[in-house]
């Protein structure tokens, strides 16, 4: 039995990942997940990394407890469900400490890349699909909510986080999607379907 495809979507805070992975997974009968939390012990790690009472939680130890809820999840998860020929379309991947914990509080990316690709005995996603919306739009839709602890940041922070995002698009383009996130959701949704399922039938991997 061939594996499935491990797809994960990538985005900031606000800019719809959550509906578009339950959609995507819908169309493919994947197993649908996320990062942090798709444990029970990753929803534990989950919340004190959310929690916005932890202000004192350094970025060494942010990015450790992301490794952890990680290597829980794959070896839970993501990588029963991919050996058993399902689909998996998870909300974040390994690619948002690179993002977050890298490019936006600024740790060692080439130290981060070697502690999660260990995390993950070398699982990267198959295919990422990266939402991409306007900083400044986003900060508005934050604004509108309760925010977590990541949420509270400020904008110069999200902002390196999107360039980080769109740094690593370019310099994998077989693996990532990049899609922009401003359209209607049904349009958008369509567009995020098509692009996927032309990746699953040329069978494309990085």
């Amino acid at each position: 039995m061939a594996d499935g495809t491990y797809i994960a979507f990538e985005g900031l805070e606000g800019c719809g990942k959550s509906t578009h992975v339950t959609r995507l997974a819908v169309r493919l009968g994947a197993v649908v997940t996320r990062e942090p939390g798709g444990t029970a012990i990753g929803a534990t790690l989950r919340a004190a990394l959310a929690d916005p009472a932890n202000v004192r939680l350094s970025a060494r130890a942010e990015a450790l407890m992301m490794a952890a809820d990680r290597a829980q999840h794959l070896s839970e998860v993501v990588g029963p469900a991919l050996a058993s020929g399902r689909h998996v379309v998870s909300d974040r991947s390994v690619y948002s400490s690179l993002a977050y914990q890298g490019h936006g509080r600024g740790l060692d990316m080439a130290e981060l890349r070697r502690m999660n690709d260990w995390a993950i005995g070398g699982r990267w996603p198959d295919l990422v699909v990266f939402i991409d919306v306007p900083v400044a739009t986003l900060m508005v839709r934050l604004e509108r909510r309760e925010r977590d602890r990541f949420e509270r940041e400020d904008r110069r922070f999200f902002e390196r986080i999107a360039a980080g995002y769109a740094e690593m698009a370019r310099a994998e383009p077989d693996r990532w999607i990049v899609v922009d996130g401003t359209p209607p959701k049904d349009e958008l949704e369509a567009f995020i379907a098509t692009r996927v399922e032309e990746r699953l039938a040329a069978g494309r991997r990085p």
